[in-house]
């Protein structure tokens, strides 16, 4: 028997993807209680105690873990509590593609969403210099990686999810940015182009840009430079195979992402940068929806507050968030996403020594656009972004105080090293007394906070505004799928509009609230500036999309990625409707970006 307290898409998504046993699990309180059992197990004094507080904090759906953790926890299946990894280096090899391959098909069948840089693998064309074999470049080896993805996830709700990055100085790198101009290809892929500052400095100067690869993995000789690169501990000298203006490459991008809403941008120097374990890893991919960068073989470990539900006196003049309970919320939330580190199982070895040595987790926020249509505010204002942003703050120093004591009490993550890590920029910027207990105690987790888009788990709360976007819609047309991977379609009501119209006199039909509005009437510049005044309280960071109308010119388009880098984002993505992708959320066929549930 299903909860009758749903709306029918969360009675869906709950049955299909996280009511564990059938009748055993009659309602989502009974789903709650299991996941509270299985992540409390694992501490090693007062189990009913925490089972109890984290039982509480499920409540009335106050805050929503990872899809993966509401669907494993405690069923007793081998599938992982995370929701994605990125994957470890591709060696340039026929044996390390290939090894790199099954590694990910043994994370997507245990329920994982991958993240790999195939910026290792040689260009299209050239020779290597041992074998001398011709090689067929990174993006013929993505169509292999779909190829899998299909195959593993052939059946089941949950799609398969990747990412694939690219250096934008890979000789590949216009064949990556137009792979996704046919709409067929690469369809479990999302792409993101790993943007320097030096590329941007070249842009900006109208410069030249080389093109290049590590020297010793090719025949013959050339101009050599120094370059960073991904799976090497520092500069490499690199052959320069081809030189292009910048600002044709970066045109070229964006033109690729106007038409088809790919490739977003990592704008990569400023996430190791700001990477609060810059001084020990290198980052070069992000998991597929890009709110976690991650170093090889490290997982997203996701949960949001939802803060729909933190909205005292909705849609009166005395409205109010209640910030107090939102840290309430997040100290616990830390604890138990925390546990999902030591509950959980790990698809591969190298996951398990990964994770476990930074303890990374991604506290979040969902149903923001919501609580500002409860308290009247337009998500464009000024004053919504001061909410928003206060909200942030407040959560972020609550989780890294929560971190500190837990520290206290079980440890540090062990890759801390106190004087390294206070110098980290992020770390830098926080009040005083969590600087000084960060110092006496350490923390136990070296990341706390992300963003991320909550597609699924969002609707399982009836539906509630995803993550920091605006709301979609009063009412749209939601495709999902069922447990053999059929598509259902369901009209859906936000739950902010549905809970103003219970509250009003009958006859209204389909009218909505004064502050009401949609993501198409959301300006380019305020999706920008909502990004940007939430950034600096997110350690890891955000998944967003710029929506922007069918009719903008390019010139608009390609300024919101100025604008984006200008503003000091960690990425990018836009998408305007006509650009060729799968929506599964439509109101005269609006999509969103990445054409699936988003990974939560």
């Amino acid at each position: 028997m299903s909860d009758p307290a749903l709306v029918p898409i969360a009675r869906h998504v709950w049955e299909e993807r996280y009511r564990h046993g059938g009748a055993n699990e009659a309602s989502v309180q009974a789903t709650w209680r299991r996941v509270a059992g299985a992540l409390a197990a694992v501490e090693p004094a007062d189990q009913a105690g925490w089972q109890a507080r984290f039982d509480a904090l499920l409540q009335d759906f106050a805050f929503l873990p990872g899809g993966r953790i509401l669907a494993g926890a405690g069923t007793g299946k081998r599938a992982t509590l995370f929701n994605c990894f990125v994957m470890g280096t591709i060696e340039d090899s026929v044996p390390g593609i290939f090894r790199a391959l099954e590694e990910g098909a043994i994370t997507m069948q245990q329920g994982g969403g991958v993240g790999y840089d195939f910026s290792t693998l040689r260009p299209h064309g050239t020779r290597a210099e041992t074998s001398g074999t011709i090689a067929s470049g990174p993006v013929s080896f993505m169509d292999v990686w779909d190829a899998m993805c299909a195959t593993i996830q052939s059946t089941g709700a949950r799609r398969g999810a990747m990412m694939a990055t690219l250096c934008c100085d890979h000789p590949d790198i216009i064949g990556f940015i137009d792979a996704k101009r046919r709409p067929e290809r690469l369809r479990r892929f999302n792409l993101s182009v790993q943007v320097t500052d030096a590329f941007m400095q070249a842009v900006a100067a109208d410069a030249p840009w080389q093109l290049v690869f590590p020297a010793a993995s090719l025949r013959g000789a050339g101009e050599a430079v120094m370059r960073d690169w991904p799976g090497a501990a520092g500069p490499v000298a690199c052959r320069v195979l081809r030189t292009l203006p910048a600002r044709l490459l970066w045109e070229r991008l964006l033109q690729a992402s106007y038409a088809s809403g790919e490739p977003g941008v990592l704008f990569i120097d400023r996430i190791n940068r700001m990477n609060n374990l810059g001084y020990c890893e290198r980052i070069s991919a992000t998991n597929p929806c890009g709110e976690v960068p991650l170093p090889p073989y490290g997982a997203c470990d996701l949960g949001s507050i939802n803060l729909a539900r933190l909205v005292r006196d909705p849609f009166t003049p005395g409205a109010r968030l209640e910030t107090e309970r939102a840290v309430a919320l997040a100290g616990i939330a830390v604890r138990l996403l925390d546990n999902v580190i030591d509950a959980s199982i790990f698809p591969l070895p190298q996951q398990r020594v990964a994770v476990r040595r930074a303890r990374r987790i991604g506290l979040g926020v969902t149903g923001l656009a919501d609580a500002l249509l409860m308290l009247g505010l337009r998500y464009d204002q000024p004053a919504a972004r001061d909410v928003a942003a206060e909200a942030m703050r407040a959560v972020c120093h609550a989780a890294y105080r929560a971190s500190i004591a837990l520290a206290a009490e079980k440890g540090a993550f062990p890759g801390f090293v106190r004087d390294a890590y206070l110098a980290a920029p992020f770390i830098r910027a926080l009040p005083d007394d969590i600087r000084d207990g960060i110092a006496r105690d350490g923390i136990r987790n070296s990341h706390l906070l992300a963003i991320a888009p909550t597609g699924t788990i969002s609707l399982l709360a009836g539906n509630v505004s995803s993550g920091i976007e605006p709301i979609f819609a009063a009412e749209a047309s939601r495709t999902v799928l069922d447990a053999r991977g059929a598509p259902r379609q369901f009209t859906v009501t936000d739950a902010a509009v549905r809970l103003w119209r219970a509250g009003q006199p009958t006859g209204l039909g389909r009218a909505v609230p004064p502050a009401m509005m949609s993501a198409a009437d959301v300006s380019p510049a305020a999706h920008l500036a909502m990004q940007a005044a939430l950034q600096p309280y997110v350690d890891n960071a955000i998944s967003k999309t710029i929506n922007l109308p069918a009719a903008v010119d390019f010139a608009a388009f390609a300024g919101v990625y100025a604008q984006a880098y200008a503003l000091g984002l960690k990425g990018c993505t836009a998408f305007r409707p006509g650009a060729a992708r799968e929506a599964v959320l439509a109101v005269d066929r609006f999509p969103t970006r990445d054409g699936s549930m988003g990974h939560a």
